[in-house]
């Protein structure tokens, strides 16, 4: 098993942090090898960035994403510019309230931003989205992403990352699971 995954948006979302737990949920709690490398545009706040994680249950010969497996869009320029990238048949997940996908795209959509304004912080819309892909994929177990998140965070915004988590991880419990 090989997953490249590609977790994207404008600089500020925290797509970095993002890719940070997934990778440390996947390598420290599930027995996974893995790699993370990050990119940022020249602006950093607001330009676009992404963050690419390879899992495998093998070592891992090349570290950089080719096709992946896995897109996450936090924004319409990350949408845009890394839909192309990622395989045909990619999962691909997006905030519904950022990003219009191509009519002949399939996506799987979640109000992020929107669910994270409702818990108070719009700061967590990458936790929530991480909750999404955590149910939505498969591929990390709910409480691994949790130690990780635990392992990553402030104590002081602990509480409310998992409830980001949380939040994001149960909407996508409530939706068609996608191909894996």
């Amino acid at each position: 098993m090989k997953k490249e995954i590609r977790i994207s948006g404008f600089g500020g979302q925290g797509v970095a942090l993002a890719a940070l737990v997934l990778g440390k949920a996947a390598t420290l709690y599930e027995d996974l090898e893995g790699v993370m490398t990050q990119s940022y545009g020249p602006e950093a706040r607001g330009g676009a960035s992404s963050a690419d994680v390879i899992l495998s249950d093998a070592p891992i010969a090349y570290p950089f994403v080719q096709q992946a497996d896995v897109l996450i869009a936090l924004s319409q320029e990350a949408y845009k510019r890394y839909r192309p990238l990622a395989k045909k048949d990619a999962l691909v997940l997006i905030d519904q309230d950022l990003v219009q996908p191509d009519n002949s795209d399939s996506v799987k959509a979640i109000p992020a931003t929107r669910l994270a304004e409702g818990l108070g912080r719009r700061i967590v819309t990458n936790i929530v989205m991480l909750g999404f892909w955590t149910s939505s994929s498969g591929l990390v177990k709910r409480e691994n992403m949790e130690k990780a998140l635990e392992d990553s965070v402030k104590a002081k915004t602990l509480s409310l990352n998992l409830k980001a988590f949380s939040t994001g991880f149960e909407y996508g419990r409530t939706r068609e699971r996608p191909h894996e």
